[in-house]
C-alpha cells in the first residue's frame, strides 16, 4: 500500500467507523435470529394447535420435519427442534413475551432454558437476566446450576440507609449472597492472599460471578492516609453504579471489627479516588460465614455503603476430582454437537434445576 499523508484524526476516525459497522452488524445478527424465533414460535404454536384439534402424534411431526428440510436445508428443522418449538409456544404462551425477551436471546439459550428450568416464572427470570447480560451459553449454565436467581439481591448491606433511593436499589440487586467459587481450588490452611491470587488468576471467572457492571482496577492496591500506607485486597469500579467497590476478602466468619475496617477504607476511597460524577464508594466483605443477626446490628448504624456476603469453593478433596474447564469445555461441546442426533423422546438434556 503507497504512503499517504493521513489527517490527524484519521486514526480516531478510523476507530469509530470500525465501531459503528460492528454495531450495525451486531444488530442485524440480533435482528435475524429474533425474526427465525418468531418463525419457530409460529411453528410451534401451530403445532399445537393442530395437535390438540386434529390429535397429530409423532409421525405427523417427523413428516413435517422431512418436508421442511427437502426445501430448505439444514438441522433448524429436525424432529427433535420442531419439539423444541412446540415446548416454547406451549410454555411462553404470552407472544408480547416471546417478542420483547424470548426473541433476543439465541435459540439455544432458549432451549438450555427449557431444559433445566421447570418452573416458569423461573424461566422467564433467566430469559430476561440473559437478555439484559448478554450471557453467553456457558455462562448461562453456569448461573443456572449455581441459582444465581436465588442469590441475586441476597447480600446483608445497610445501602437503604446509606445511599439515595435512585442508587440504593440497583446496589442492592447488583451483590450477591453467596458467592460461588467453584472455579478456585484451596489447599488446606489457605490464607486470604491465596484467595486473593486464585481470584486474580481467574479474573474473567470471578468478573463473571460478581456479575455485570464490574471493572478490575487492582489487587493489592496502594493508598495513603496520615502518612501511613493501606493496601485493598481487591478494587473494582462499577460503570452502572459510578462507584468504587473495595472487597476485603476474609477466611472466616464474619466478625463486627471487619465493618469498622471497612469503613475506614471507604472513607479513604472517596477522598484519594472518587472523582467528579462518582458516587460513594462501596464496601463488599467476603467471608467464609456469617451470622445474619450480628451483621445486621453491625451494619445498623454506620453511615458507610456496606455490604456482607459469604463465599462458596470446592472442597480440596473434590477439586481434584473435578475435569479441568478445558475439558468440562469439550464435553459441552460434544453434548451440544449430539442434541440433532439424539433418539427422539428424550428431550431433556442435563440435570434440571430445583423449582422455585
Amino acid at each position: 500500500m503507497p504512503k499517504t499523508n493521513l489527517p490527524a484524526d484519521y486514526t480516531a476516525w478510523l476507530g469509530d467507523l470500525k465501531t459503528m459497522i460492528k454495531e450495525a452488524q451486531q444488530r442485524a445478527i440480533m435482528a435475524v435470529n429474533a425474526e427465525m424465533i418468531m418463525v419457530y414460535w409460529r411453528i410451534g404454536n401451530d403445532i399445537l394447535e393442530r395437535q390438540e384439534a386434529q390429535g397429530w402424534g409423532a409421525k405427523v411431526i417427523d413428516r413435517l420435519s422431512a418436508d421442511l428440510r427437502s426445501e430448505f436445508g439444514g438441522a433448524g428443522f429436525s424432529p427433535r427442534n420442531l419439539k423444541y418449538m412446540r415446548r416454547s409456544a406451549a410454555e411462553w404462551p404470552d407472544v408480547q413475551f416471546v417478542q420483547q425477551a424470548a426473541a433476543q436471546i439465541p435459540w439455544f439459550h432458549n432451549c438450555i432454558i427449557l431444559d433445566k428450568i421447570e418452573d416458569s416464572d423461573t424461566r422467564k427470570w433467566y430469559v430476561k437476566a440473559a437478555f439484559k447480560h448478554g450471557w453467553s451459553r456457558n455462562v448461562l449454565v453456569h448461573q443456572i446450576e449455581t441459582r444465581l436467581h436465588e442469590r441475586t439481591g441476597k447480600a446483608i448491606t445497610n445501602f437503604a440507609k446509606t445511599l439515595p433511593p435512585s442508587q440504593s436499589d440497583l446496589a442492592q440487586e447488583t451483590f450477591r449472597d453467596p458467592y460461588v467459587l467453584d472455579f478456585v481450588d484451596l489447599a488446606e490452611g489457605a490464607h486470604e492472599r491465596h484467595l486473593e491470587a486464585a481470584l486474580i488468576e481467574r479474573i474473567k471467572d470471578f468478573l463473571i460471578e460478581l456479575g455485570s457492571g464490574f471493572s478490575y482496577v487492582g489487587n493489592q492496591y496502594h493508598v495513603q492516609a496520615g502518612g501511613n500506607d493501606y493496601y485493598y485486597d481487591l478494587l473494582f469500579y462499577h460503570y452502572r453504579l459510578h462507584s468504587f467497590v473495595v472487597i476485603d476478602l476474609k477466611m472466616d466468619e464474619f466478625k463486627p471489627e471487619y465493618a469498622g475496617k471497612m469503613a475506614f477504607y471507604l472513607n479513604v476511597a472517596d477522598d484519594c479516588l472518587r472523582g467528579d460524577g462518582d458516587n460513594p464508594s462501596i464496601g463488599l466483605i467476603l467471608c467464609r460465614g456469617k451470622n445474619g443477626l450480628v451483621v445486621e446490628y453491625t451494619l445498623r448504624d454506620m453511615s458507610k455503603p456496606i455490604g456482607v456476603a459469604e463465599y462458596r469453593v470446592l472442597p480440596p478433596d473434590l477439586a481434584k476430582a473435578l475435569p479441568s474447564p478445558d475439558e468440562l469445555e469439550e464435553k459441552l461441546s460434544q453434548v451440544i454437537e449430539s442434541t440433532e442426533t439424539a433418539p427422539e423422546g428424550n428431550e431433556s438434556s442435563g440435570v434440571k434445576a430445583p423449582k422455585g
